[in-house]
């Protein structure tokens, strides 16, 4: 953990965090923003496999969130990954997503993590290969959604990452 890290508390979100996350899916400038509405429920209803970075004052400054797939029930779907501006660059995000595996892994055998990433985003792919290194385990790619799939005007193909089995967990 870094002292950018240290300076941290990273718990689960709750309903008061919705507006908050909404705000920082606004200002990541890549994620698709879903309603305001959504983040109160995804607070709501998926805190327990979601994660939020909360500075000195209390405040949410980053974010993961994920759900466990009804199909795949020790494997974590990561929908939204997301850092303040002001704070990125810190290791927030891998602490985030290593701190989220890990409670998982203990509470709910977790040994698997899914994500899609559209075509260029450098950053998410950067974050899941490290993680997926860290980890011991296998990172492999296909495209899980195709352009031409979403209605609502252009879009990039959604590639799955999907890492596995997670042979390194560190402890909570």
């Amino acid at each position: 953990m870094t002292a950018a890290q240290a300076d941290l508390l990273i718990d689960r979100p709750a309903p008061a965090d919705g507006a908050a996350l909404w705000r920082l899916a606004r200002d990541s400038k890549t994620l698709d923003l879903n309603s305001s509405y959504s983040y109160l429920l995804w607070c709501r209803d998926f805190a327990g496999t979601s994660a939020v970075a909360r500075d000195a004052d209390g405040e949410p400054v980053g974010f993961v969130t994920g759900y466990v797939r009804p199909e795949r029930p020790r494997t974590l779907l990561v929908w939204q990954v997301a850092v303040d501006p002001a704070h990125r660059g810190r290791g927030i995000a891998a602490a985030l997503l290593d701190g989220l595996v890990a409670r998982l892994a203990s509470e709910r055998g977790i040994t698997g993590v899914e994500t899609t990433i559209t075509p260029g985003n450098a950053a998410s792919e950067r974050l899941f290969a490290s993680f997926a290194a860290r980890h011991g385990a296998e990172l492999t790619h296909e495209v899980l959604f195709p352009a031409y799939l979403f209605p609502d005007g252009p879009h990039d193909p959604e590639i799955l990452h999907r890492i596995g089995p997670l042979t390194r967990i560190p402890a909570r």
